[in-house]
């Protein structure tokens, strides 16, 4: 290959690239033509893109961006998954291909910088928290000491209720009320 064609293929990469900031390094070596069609459309459902890449040049495009973390795993054929907001979705989903696939093979992933080398680690960073999950664990956590103040706070007043509805009731009915427990 030429050195122009080289310079644009890693150009190609950086600005197909620029804007992601966590992948998923897998090799889909070997699968079957029907298997990889239906990985790449099950994956496209949950908006997650597979691009095939070559190791020399994307180690050229990675080089100072975020997914440099990857370039150690570039090794051999190599595929880059990203897209579904969360590259911790990301790992899910290829997870649970993985299982199903024999032969896609989960290389590595980076999160914030953070790299997970190795399927052991892929499946780790797959059972982590979303973005959206985490945020709604802190609101929960958050809101759960307010939310037993609230209870806390009514709880007294709904018993005084409780007492003065059973009055009204036995005065409704005509009864005499003597005294109260």
């Amino acid at each position: 290959m030429s050195k122009p064609v080289k310079e644009m293929i890693v150009a190609e990469y950086k600005r197909r690239f620029e804007n992601i900031d966590d992948a998923v390094l897998v090799s889909i070596r070997g699968i079957p033509a029907n298997d990889n069609n239906r990985l790449r459309l099950g994956l496209a459902e949950k908006e997650i893109r597979i691009a095939v890449i070559r190791n020399a040049l994307a180690k050229q495009a990675m080089e100072g961006t975020s997914l440099e973390g990857l370039t150690a795993a570039l090794d051999g054929p190599s595929a880059l998954a990203y897209g579904a907001g969360s590259v911790v979705t990301v790992a899910r989903e290829l997870t649970t291909w993985a299982k199903e696939v024999q032969l896609l093979e989960l290389k590595g992933a980076v999160l914030d910088g953070t790299q997970f080398m190795g399927p052991k680690e892929v499946d780790r960073l797959s059972k982590f928290p979303t973005r959206e999950e985490a945020l709604a664990e802190n609101i929960t956590l958050i809101m759960s000491p307010g939310a037993k103040l609230l209870s806390q706070i009514t709880g007294p007043g709904g018993k005084v209720m409780a007492v003065v509805k059973s009055i009204e009731e036995k005065l409704e009915e005509g009864e005499t009320i003597s005294k109260i427990a």
